[in-house]
């Protein structure tokens, strides 16, 4: 068996044993190997040039990556959680997505910033929240979320092959989750969403730290004879619509789950292009399930409260099909 962590540590020496050009920086990912124990060994098998320790500046440390993505390298730069990516915003949003556009196609910015996203581990609302609506929303970025062992370990290098800046979020409840992973196992397609299970009575659509969520509702649905089909998105921008418009035209009846919040969200963009491009297959109104508009609480029995759980998921499919 494999963990998440491991996994992303491995497409990392992946990334770095085949392209010399790779590197990684970030807030203590050398010596002390990663915040959450992803980068770990890495400095001694590389070394400081190509695991790079920075100050705690998450603007300096991002511009400084756009600057040598800029040069003809392909940094990785890992921001330590979502919350904490605010403060390179500026970078992100008025340089890394925009430059390509704003040189008329003479500039590109292949820079991959991967950061752990999400709550479950009561670290309260600075540490928490899942923000990849902000980026999703931003023209110019490509917006990847890891929700299995086997796409922590394959997205890495498709991301890599991309001229322009891609983020990946990587659910932390997820680091420690584990799962056979084939030897052969390949990279990622990150141009498509994938069915992870299929159904005909409703499609659930899902990413990141929810799609576990979606799947124990699946299990719980299926002892009663419901069979519904989940969707995992993989990639938040671009959006596959072809997966999600294929699997309505089957289902009649479409359920999101988001860890995001519900108002102008993840979320409600698929509600919204069910709604344009799919209404006449819709049997019954679009649910979603999403957190609590609140920012996310300390206590552990109020963290829960605020977060899609499965029985949330069940309620939802139910009364679509009914």
């Amino acid at each position: 068996m494999t963990t998440y962590r491991d996994a992303m540590r491995e497409a990392l020496r992946e990334a770095l044993t085949r392209d010399e050009r790779v590197f990684l920086m970030g807030e203590d990912v050398g010596a002390y190997g990663g915040c959450f124990g992803v980068s770990r060994g890495l400095l001694d098998e590389f070394g400081p040039r190509r695991i790079r320790d920075t100050p705690l500046s998450e603007s300096a440390f991002v511009g400084a990556g756009i600057g040598a993505a800029l040069g003809g390298m392909r940094p990785i730069v890992e921001i330590m959680t979502v919350n904490f990516s605010l403060l390179a915003l500026d970078q992100i949003l008025n340089n890394a997505a925009t430059l390509r556009h704003m040189s008329g196609g003479q500039l590109s910015v292949p820079l991959v910033i991967r950061m752990a996203t999400g709550a479950g581990r009561q670290l309260a609302a600075q540490h928490s929240h899942s923000l990849e609506a902000f980026y999703a929303h931003i023209p110019g970025l490509r917006v990847l979320s890891a929700a299995t062992v086997a796409d922590a370990r394959g997205m890495l290098w498709s991301a890599l092959q991309d001229p322009d800046p891609v983020l990946i979020f990587e659910p932390a409840v997820l680091y420690n989750s584990q799962a056979e992973l084939p030897a052969d196992a390949g990279a990622t397609d990150i141009d498509r969403a994938v069915i992870r299970r299929a159904g005909a009575a409703a499609t659930v659509v899902a990413y990141g730290g929810t799609l576990r969520v979606a799947e124990a509702a699946a299990d719980a649905l299926a002892a009663d004879g419901i069979e519904v089909e989940v969707i995992d998105l993989r990639t938040l921008r671009p959006l596959d619509e072809t997966t999600l418009l294929q699997s309505l035209s089957r289902t009649h009846r479409l359920v999101v789950v988001d860890e995001g919040w519900r108002s102008v969200g993840i979320a409600a963009e698929i509600a919204a292009r069910a709604a344009e491009q799919g209404y006449y297959e819709l049997d019954a109104p679009v649910q979603r399930v999403c957190t609590a508009e609140v920012p996310i609480p300390y206590a552990k029995h109020l963290e829960q409260a605020a977060l899609p759980q499965a029985e949330d998921v069940v309620a939802a499919v139910r009364r679509v099909v009914s």
